[in-house]
């Protein structure tokens, strides 16, 4: 049972509005997309009858699924506790699939929610999820496929001036065909981190089980803390074969929509589970994830939007870390007054209600930042129809 299962929601308006994309902090590639030169932010807010309201990030391209599904339950499921209204939410995603983007707006939408009834208890989100700190290690995320050894320095040291004693790099160069590059380039790095930072590699799914086996054993003896998605996410005949076999830690979750798909994850033997928040089917879901990782005894770490996420890692055990994609990351928190700072390799989290974003909306129409803006209404919705899901 969670908190949120009794809260009752009257809702009357949903709006979504697109920030303008800003400049990464360096063009960032990895093995198969990029260079990603900037990065935009969509942001839902809902709005409750008593003027209330809750954010989160959401997928502004699938605005659909959002009309014809959720917003019609949303708007007119009245008198109802979460716990009901989720899960008629849940099932009028059906048709579109639990596995795809359908779900990653469900969660989005279950993230307002939390945020606005952590709002309306004038609580931190953390302290609404029963979190016992408002302190959660992070590991550092960059080293793009693109980046010169220069700009590998450079990001390494600033992450090492912040605390943190683990970096994540990209490899799989040109779509997996430099494997050279790549040995010699996760070299360099484990020289210049030394032995007291710990070092993981991604290679976002490019290789086949040879390749993935070739550059595992290549690189074995550099303490490689865990190695995440070396081949396909949907290929789990081949994951199991590569985890059986691989002398290094195999990292899988982030391309998952549900957390349905975990515990076959954990039976092909993962040992690094990477949840996305924003990407769920909810915070529960999530939850759900963060206590199998803790029952198998497997690694957890977690990744996306993590200035909005931070919250929800303040569950878990202090070994459990978020991802910073700092070229990413550190582009998007000019549009923000508050938000999480890292403190020796640790997110701190504001103790503001409800999610420790706040964005100051007025400030960025008056500068022309907001690029699209939709609103909907209690009125506007119709009704909500069961036969129109089946």
């Amino acid at each position: 049972m969670h908190q949120i299962d009794k809260e009752v929601f009257k809702i009357m308006r949903a709006e979504i509005r697109v920030l303008a994309p800003v400049k990464t902090v360096l063009p960032f590639q990895d093995s198969t997309m990029g260079p990603f030169n900037s990065f935009g932010l969509s942001i839902l807010t809902l709005e409750d009858d008593q003027g209330n309201i809750g954010e989160a990030p959401v997928f502004s391209t699938y605005i659909n699924i959002l009309e014809q599904c959720l917003f019609p339950i949303l708007f007119h499921s009245d008198n109802i506790a979460y716990k009901e209204l989720y899960h008629l939410l849940y099932w009028s995603i059906r048709n579109e699939g639990f596995r795809g983007q359908a779900s990653a707006l469900l969660g989005q939408l279950d993230m307002a929610l939390y945020d606005l009834a952590a709002r309306r208890k004038k609580q931190p989100l953390y302290k609404y999820l029963n979190g016992t700190t408002n302190q959660v290690k992070i590991y550092g995320s960059g080293g793009g496929t693109n980046y010169s050894y220069q700009e590998l320095e450079q990001e390494l040291a600033m992450f090492m001036n912040m605390g943190i004693d683990c970096v994540k790099m990209k490899v799989g160069r040109q779509f997996g065909l430099q494997m050279d590059e790549d040995v010699e380039r996760v070299r360099f790095v484990r020289k210049y981190v030394g032995d007291q930072i710990r070092l993981a590699v991604d290679a976002n799914q490019i290789w086949t089980c040879t390749q993935a086996m070739e550059f595992m054993h290549r690189v074995e003896d550099l303490n490689i803390a865990w190695m995440e998605e070396p081949v396909h996410s949907a290929a789990y005949a081949d994951i199991e074969q590569i985890c059986k076999i691989s002398p290094i830690k195999i990292a899988y979750g982030e391309s998952e929509r549900t957390a349905k798909m975990f515990p076959a994850l954990i039976n092909a033997g993962v040992k690094h589970l990477q949840p996305v928040p924003t990407q769920l089917g909810g915070i529960a879901e999530w939850l759900e994830i963060k206590e199998l990782a803790q029952n198998a005894k497997v690694d957890f770490s977690s990744g996306g939007y993590s200035l909005y996420t931070a919250s929800l890692m303040t569950t878990a055990p202090n070994g459990f870390m978020v991802e910073y994609l700092h070229p990413i990351m550190y582009c998007l928190e000019q549009y923000f007054m508050i938000h999480p700072k890292c403190v020796k390799g640790e997110f701190v989290i504001p103790e503001i209600e409800g999610l420790p974003i706040r964005i100051d909306w007025a400030y960025w129409q008056k500068r022309n930042k907001i690029i699209m803006n939709r609103v909907w209404t209690r009125d506007q919705m119709s009704a909500y129809n069961p036969a129109v899901t089946m």
